[in-house]
């Protein structure tokens, strides 16, 4: 039996301590929004956080974790009360087909939580392990933006000011 800090709360699941967090998560505990993408940590899909830094839950075995604490989006707020950066990304539209969008968002708050005013370049930096097939780049890095503004920073030198 593994037990993990998820969220907040404790979680027990009876796997292999090889497992991928990212299928206990999903298969075990129900948590849905890190996706499988390629497997090998290269989409960043399957992002989520431990300990506050962003890591490939398809490649973390489950049993590497310890008392570390695991974030998911899940964790960041809810459909009724989003949390800041979820918010940001509902009003930048930054989601097209939707399916990178944890992964970004998990990138996304990690980075803020170290620093609510990060340079352009430090903010590109943390999302580059991320792919949006869609294309939508541009409104999730506004995205960032925002949720910086919400949390009273702001990016240093920004490309693109948020309106």
């Amino acid at each position: 039996m593994i037990e993990l800090n998820v969220n907040g709360g404790v979680a027990r699941a009876d796997v292999d301590p090889a497992t991928p967090l990212l299928y206990v998560l999903r298969d075990d505990l129900g948590l849905h929004a890190a996706k499988f993408g390629c497997g090998l940590g290269q989409c960043g899909a399957c992002t989520v956080l431990v300990d506050d830094r962003p890591v490939f839950a398809c490649l973390l075995p489950v049993g590497a974790i310890g008392e570390r604490a695991v974030t998911t989006v899940e964790g960041l707020g809810t459909t009724v009360e989003p949390g800041d950066v979820q918010r940001a990304f509902l009003q930048e539209q930054a989601g097209q087909c939707g399916y990178c969008i944890p992964g970004m968002i998990a990138r996304a708050e990690a980075l803020l939580r170290r620093t609510t005013t990060p340079t352009e370049e430090e903010m590109r930096a943390a999302m580059a392990p991320s792919l949006c097939r869609c294309g939508t780049h541009m409104r999730i890095l506004r995205a960032v933006r925002r949720a910086a503004v919400a949390r009273g920073g702001g990016i240093v030198d920004p490309a693109e000011p948020v309106a």
